[in-house]
């Protein structure tokens, strides 16, 4: 049944794009909620695909227009947000969406969209292993990665506003209780 939404949150580094991406190939007509941000493209990153990139002040006057269903200024003027017409765009084509968002964006859209989304907590198994694969995928300098490590603290107080806590100690194991969880949700 197409029409519903499905959104996944976690500190950075917890697995959840791999997760997600994982189920865009599993036939549940998901599509991607692509998320606009202000910050800047990392490794590969294309506009329009992994984000819609904005400068600071390019998404200041979209929040202006009311143009984000949800929107948080991450780190200053680091901000991520969910374009209304975004996810209408994937509606009205009859499809399901999947957000990846960070936890306060996760929670509003929740509570914006009620029982027609389910709301994923994407959890590390410890702070600890959090620090090894940030550290593993060579993105961020040190400093970064220790922003975010605070950050994750913040957001792992969260997992409990969310409908399904998976924790991610095993990804194989991870990716086969998402799907099940969200194929009960879709009634597929």
């Amino acid at each position: 049944m197409a029409g519903k939404l499905v959104i996944f949150s976690a500190p950075s580094g917890s697995g959840k794009s791999t997760i997600i991406n994982y189920l865009l190939t599993q036939n549940l007509n998901l599509h991607f909620s692509i998320s606009a941000t202000s910050r800047s493209p990392r490794g590969n990153e294309k506009d329009g695909v992994e984000y819609y990139f904005l400068t600071p002040e390019q998404f200041r006057a979209k929040i202006n227009e009311g143009e984000f269903l949800e929107y948080e200024e991450v780190y200053t003027d680091k901000f991520y947000g969910t374009l209304k017409s975004e996810v209408e765009r994937i509606l009205n084509e009859g499809n399901n969406v999947v957000f990846d968002v960070d936890v306060v964006g996760g929670c509003n859209i929740k509570n914006y969209y009620g029982d027609k989304a389910l709301s994923i907590f994407i959890q590390p198994p410890s702070i600890e292993a959090l620090r090894d694969r940030l550290v593993g995928r060579g993105t961020d300098s040190m400093d970064v990665i220790e922003n975010r490590l605070t950050k994750a603290s913040f957001e792992m107080s969260f997992a409990s506003k969310f409908d399904k806590v998976i924790i991610n100690d095993n990804l194989e194991n991870a990716k086969t209780e998402t799907l099940q969880v969200i194929k009960a949700f879709l009634d597929y």
